[in-house]
């Protein structure tokens, strides 16, 4: 019977660790899609960005942070954009104009 028991209980625990290990590994990554409160939205892949203007062009990219110039045919143009990554699901976005205080983005539910 202890047998059973420990056989039931590995193989629960064998399911709950399968369970965590497959989800996505873009947890750690700043790559993929954001979308600010105000419905802005950026998909980066490593150094490529879509910025919310449609622009895709490079910038400087590292795991959990990512920086670019806005186009000029763009709000803001010529001004240099960061996010960091805070968690899984939220970046902190800055411009590098003094006014104003980070904005909190977070990864978008539904792209099309």
């Amino acid at each position: 019977m202890k047998n059973t028991i420990r056989h039931v209980m590995v193989a629960g625990f064998s399911v709950v660790f399968g369970v965590v290990l497959a989800q996505p590994a873009r947890a750690d990554a700043i790559d993929g899609d954001w979308c600010s409160p105000e419905g802005k939205h950026v998909t980066i892949k490593g150094p490529s960005i879509k910025t919310p203007g449609g622009a895709t062009i490079a910038g400087s990219y590292s795991r959990h942070a990512f920086s670019y110039v806005v186009p000029p045919s763009e709000t803001g143009g010529g001004e240099t954009v960061y996010m960091t990554l805070m968690n899984e699901t939220t970046a902190q976005v800055r411009n590098d104009t003094p006014v104003g205080r980070p904005t909190i983005w977070k990864r978008c539910e539904n792209v099309s």
